[in-house]
């Protein structure tokens, strides 16, 4: 696969500098994503009966493969949500704590992969 377009989001830039080792195992490992492999789905859908489409299973298996053999990890994150905001006599409701899966992790650095809206995402100075 290849890297087609890049966004930036809450200054995600700067994993450049900081962490560039790192950076480059991402884009080595994406490079070794052979997609070809994972167009196996047949469309079922009225406008492109028949059409071969990628499979995001497969995809999703091809890239653990990938960050795994890196000793990238997935990662449950505990999320503390703030309390600060609620109005003065108001006491929320006892709730399970929530959390984050991130794919893939390796020193301060995640990688989320995703098919659709949001394809992929990589954070930063992770505290776990």
């Amino acid at each position: 696969m290849i890297i087609a377009a890049e966004y930036s989001f809450n200054d995600g830039h700067s994993i450049q500098e900081t962490h560039p080792y790192l950076l480059q195992e991402v884009k080595d490992i994406i490079a070794t994503v052979d997609a070809l492999h994972s167009k196996v789905k047949e469309s079922k859908e009225i406008t492109m009966p028949g059409k071969m489409l990628y499979s995001p299973p497969n995809l999703n298996s091809a890239f653990a493969q990938g960050f795994g053999a890196k000793g990238w990890q997935k990662k449950r994150v505990t999320c503390h949500y703030s309390t600060d905001y609620y109005r003065p006599g108001y006491l929320p409701k006892q709730m399970r704590p929530a959390y984050r899966e991130i794919d893939f992790l390796k020193g301060c650095l995640g990688v989320e992969i995703q098919f659709g809206k949001y394809a992929f995402m990589v954070y930063q100075n992770l505290r776990v």
